[in-house]
């Protein structure tokens, strides 16, 4: 007779947006060659949201999150090599951390910082 392992229900896990803003915003923040973030977003947007999204923008699509990152990058990085970097980091840590997946990272680069 063949026995099965059965998983007990014991609830759910919410993750708060704010949680996923914040994953996004110190990954890119910790990649050399980032100079800041950029808001990346209009006036309205800015008044009617709480708490500090400036430079990343979260969507869920099913079960996948899809990030957006606007970023000002040092002169002096390759713009390419910054943002696939970005894009590995983000997706590494959301993926780790709260176990969703990623569906894409898309890198905004605003602007390149020259006062280095």
């Amino acid at each position: 007779m063949e026995t099965v392992a059965m998983e007990k229900d014991i609830g759910s896990t919410t993750i708060s947006p704010e949680v996923l803003h914040k994953i996004a915003r110190l990954t890119t923040l910790s990649v050399q060659g980032v100079s800041r973030m950029s808001t990346g977003r209009s006036a309205l947007e800015k008044i009617f949201t709480r708490g500090d999204y400036s430079g990343v923008s979260i969507q869920l699509k099913g079960d996948q999150v899809y990030v957006d990152i606007y970023v000002i990058l040092m002169s002096n990085f390759n713009v390419r090599d910054v943002s696939r970097e970005i894009q590995s980091r983000i997706s590494r840590a959301i993926s780790e951390m709260v176990g969703l997946e990623v569906g894409g990272v898309t890198i905004h680069v605003m602007d390149i910082d020259f006062s280095a």
